[in-house]
């Protein structure tokens, strides 16, 4: 499991959502076949999380890029006919419906979601490049899908400062730098 990924679900579990990570979808050789991959393995979904108020799920890709320049606007605004790259399910809308027809049956067939709940694929950056934040933020709304930005994120953690004691390392990591005293 990914540091980064599990600091996301801590905060999106803090707003209410249900959390899974690492979800692997499961493509028929046809659909493997539709998106011109018929060998490509089980593809994965970083983090879903379900919002039972709006009964949405969000499709979340984690990508941290800490100590590297970050996610580019320019590759994840690129269009593909087949999956590749770093950002297949934003790149290639072919793909992307595929994998989200094939992951909403799995999921109303575990019970997971109904036939109403509407998927809405995401992005969490840990970093952006060349501090191009805006530039990705019009861009994911533009195509109407959530954007959680490293300072989305910052802010997020900080309020862990103000939470009572939980045994959850990014909780106690706030508390230990940002409380005074």
């Amino acid at each position: 499991m990914d540091h980064f990924e599990s600091i996301v679900c801590d905060l999106l579990e803090a707003e209410g959502y249900w959390v899974r990570r690492s979800f692997k979808v499961d493509l028929t050789k046809e659909e493997k076949r539709q998106v011109g991959r018929p060998s490509i393995p089980r593809p994965e979904i970083d983090i879903l999380a379900y919002d039972r108020q709006h009964d949405q799920l969000l499709v979340l890709e984690a990508k941290s890029f800490l100590d590297s320049p970050g996610v580019n606007l320019d590759h994840l605004a690129e269009i593909h006919e087949e999956p590749k790259g770093r950002y297949k399910l934003f790149t290639c809308e072919n793909f992307r419906n595929i994998i989200f027809d094939r992951l909403r049956i799995e999921l109303i067939n575990y019970g997971m979601i109904t036939s109403r709940t509407r998927l809405k694929l995401g992005l969490a950056a840990g970093k952006i490049h060349r501090k191009e934040t805006n530039q990705v933020r019009e861009f994911m709304d533009a195509n109407g899908w959530y954007f959680l930005s490293p300072e989305d994120i910052r802010e997020r953690v900080m309020r862990f400062s103000e939470m009572g004691y939980e045994n959850n390392p990014a909780i106690i990591t706030a508390k230990i730098l940002l409380r005074s005293g």
